[in-house]
């Protein structure tokens, strides 16, 4: 029960990594502060965590790069719980395209949500995790280490996310804030049914992800929900700065390791 007694902000947290996440810190002990687009699937999580630890998840229904909505969700935080000690930047969007054939507004759109509602979470968290001397883990992708064609924005968003995440760990690291980030490869998960692939696409990617990750398959939320628990706990203490893949020894392979 490591995080008992300390109050644990998951965004993204209805489905896949973030539901994940909210199920493993529930385990843990914590208290927890979940949003999520989908009201339905947030109950269901929440009330997976209760029936965990038998606390209340504070649940806070909304889209993250709204404007005014990374305040509500600290300001309604800390009127539930009083303080933060973690920050679990998990929402994420995808969508395909190339240098050739873009659709700006889905690229604003992955910008929007994927860094600059981060940005702006981790601004107003700030003051709460410099009390506690809290954390913050930010979920970026292996396409924030590697290129790969056809997700133009969605690497550039995640690579970009994960320079945030260095240069916010130099500078909050005087107030004794750690920032560190994961790196999921291909996890199982909804993000690419919503991104747009039709059922056999996504079935012939997973089944392509078995070549594609030195470990031959894909990975499970829960898998990278355990990466996130370590980060945030004391087995960490001296660890800020760093993106972990958490992605199967994807970030490793290369033309020949796939023969």
């Amino acid at each position: 029960m490591e995080f008992n007694g300390k109050v644990v902000l998951i965004t993204g947290a209805s489905s896949g990594i973030g539901a994940a996440a909210a199920l493993h810190f529930a385990n843990l002990g914590a208290d927890l502060s979940l949003t999520g687009r989908s009201s339905e699937e947030l109950d269901k999580i929440a009330a997976k965590c209760k029936a965990i630890n038998k606390k209340e998840p504070l649940k806070i229904i909304g889209t993250i790069e709204k404007d005014d909505f990374p305040k509500q969700l600290i300001d309604k935080t800390i009127q539930q719980f009083g303080r933060l000690d973690v920050l679990v930047n998990n929402a994420g969007t995808l969508y395909t395209g190339s240098i050739e054939k873009l659709n700006h507004e889905q690229m604003d759109k992955m910008f929007q949500v994927n860094l600059f509602a981060v940005v702006r979470l981790t601004e107003l968290a700030v003051p709460h995790l410099e009390a506690t001397k809290g954390n913050i883990v930010n979920v970026s992708s292996i396409v924030g280490l590697k290129s790969f064609p056809n997700i133009l924005g969605y690497c550039m968003s995640k690579s970009a996310l994960d320079q945030m995440t260095r240069c916010t760990a130099l500078e909050l690291a005087p107030k004794q804030i750690r920032v560190n980030a994961v790196n999921p490869g291909t996890i199982v998960t909804k993000i690419q049914l919503r991104s747009g692939m039709s059922q056999k696409e996504y079935d012939d990617y997973m089944e392509t992800a078995k070549t594609t990750h030195a470990l031959g398959r894909a990975g499970q939320p829960e898998e990278v929900a355990s990466v996130i628990g370590f980060l945030a706990g004391s087995g960490a203490s001296f660890i800020t700065g760093v993106t972990i893949p958490v992605d199967g020894g994807r970030h490793a392979m290369s033309p020949v390791s796939l023969k």
